[in-house]
């Protein structure tokens, strides 16, 4: 299945952990069962370091899966999906 990064921030003042049910709706909806249910695998999930930025790697069939996935983050502010691929897939390719 195709790869993509995930990028979503939000300002602070909208930081859903800041109301403990709601980061851990968030969270479990992140969880495996919740993403398989939506057609999504996540292989990595990071928050950077002092920023409202939360980071991802995922693969599903198409763009519209993961944006579909993200659409509760995207109610709190920016979710950007670029298409990734992995770095063994562009060294057997030989090129970009």
């Amino acid at each position: 299945m195709p790869l993509y990064v995930v990028r979503h921030h939000h300002e602070a003042s909208r930081c859903p952990a800041r109301h403990p049910a709601m980061g851990a709706m968030l969270l479990t909806h992140l969880g495996p069962e919740s993403a398989t249910a939506h057609g999504v695998t996540v292989h990595a999930k990071v928050m950077v370091d002092g920023e409202h930025t939360l980071c991802m790697i995922v693969d599903a069939a198409d763009p519209a899966v993961v944006q579909q996935f993200m659409a509760p983050f995207g109610q709190l502010g920016e979710v950007m999906i670029q298409p990734a691929t992995s770095c063994e897939e562009v060294v057997a390719r030989g090129f970009d």
